[in-house]
């Protein structure tokens, strides 16, 4: 079992950046795909990003791309996300979550979810 804990949320105006971090325990992170999913009041949840297990292969969203950043540091067991150029369109709860294999976009394929970090921009 992998417990994910997601951190670094808060408000920040447009244009302002933030890095959320996933700090992971049970068991390393290191064999497994990290992705951040976000979901924002009334919609469903969405894919943002996610890095393979050795941190050489990154997929991102359309809408993120160029502005969002995700990482890995498999020594500490953390996967982090940074944000910035943010927009209150960003504005969701963002999850961390961990699968197996290939890098995947699609929240079914995801076994090990945190709780959620709110996140919040303002305009």
């Amino acid at each position: 079992q992998v417990q994910l804990v997601e951190s670094g949320g808060g408000l920040v105006q447009a244009g302002g950046s933030l890095r959320l971090s996933c700090a992971a325990s049970g068991r390393t992170i290191s064999s497994y795909v990290m992705g951040w999913f976000r979901q924002a009041p009334g919609k469903e949840r969405e894919f943002v990003a996610a890095i393979n297990s050795s941190g050489r292969i990154t997929s991102y969203a359309a809408s993120v791309k160029g502005r969002f950043t995700i990482s890995r540091d498999n020594a500490k067991n953390t996967v982090y996300l940074q944000m910035n150029s943010l927009k209150p369109e960003d504005t969701a709860d963002y999850y961390c979550a961990a699968k197996y294999l290939y890098i995947g976009t699609n929240s079914h394929e995801y076994d090990y979810w945190g709780q959620g970090t709110q996140v919040t921009v303002s305009s």
